[in-house]
């Protein structure tokens, strides 16, 4: 009878609190997937004067004003290098140009700035770059993260007849793709 006499008598619920801080949701990314990137400058000119041997992506010192005026896209390293001074690396020659709003708070346009990298790659890079008379060049500036990256490649510079050999072999690549698009595109 007791069993009866449960199923008529109303139970209790007990609910958990809920939280008071909102738990983050769970990320949309799938596992393979790379973080969003949002290029701020690119170097493309580096690649034709310059044969890059490495890269390697770190990080940049900035001020407020010089990441305000960064996203709004505004800066060039078609003048920039880098520079190992001890155990810093130093990019020097980017142009990052005033923030409008920033007033009296602004910084210099062509100030040198200080990469961050770790000790051991530091020591990579200028052991390479000084060894064999090689160079430091920022090939790109990006977001990532909502940090500031910087994409820094060890690179030979490349002679005039060299620079016309690369442009000879790209033109000529460019026309075979393009005769066999159009080999593709009658006979099909």
């Amino acid at each position: 009878m007791s069993g009866s006499t449960a199923a008529t008598e109303p139970t209790a619920v007990v609910t958990a609190p809920k939280p008071t801080r909102a738990t983050p949701k769970p990320s949309a990314k799938k596992a393979g997937e790379k973080p969003a990137e949002r290029v701020v400058a690119e170097n493309r000119r580096a690649r034709h004067e310059y044969e890059i041997l490495d890269t390697l992506e770190c990080g940049i010192v900035l001020v407020g004003s010089e990441v305000k005026s960064l996203r709004s896209g505004r800066t060039s390293l078609e003048e920039a290098y880098g520079r190992v001074d001890g155990d810093e690396v130093w990019l020097i020659g980017c142009d990052i140009p005033e923030y409008e709003k920033a007033n009296q708070l602004n910084h210099r346009p062509k100030r040198p700035r200080k990469l961050l990298l770790h000790r051991r790659e530091i020591r990579k890079f200028a052991a390479q770059a000084f060894e064999k008379t090689l160079t430091l060049v920022p090939l790109k500036m990006y977001f990532k993260n909502g940090r500031v990256k910087v994409l820094v490649g060890v690179g030979r510079g490349r002679k005039a007849h060299d620079k016309r050999e690369k442009l000879k072999a790209a033109s000529a690549k460019r026309d075979i793709e393009i005769a066999l698009r159009a080999r593709t595109r009658g006979g099909g």
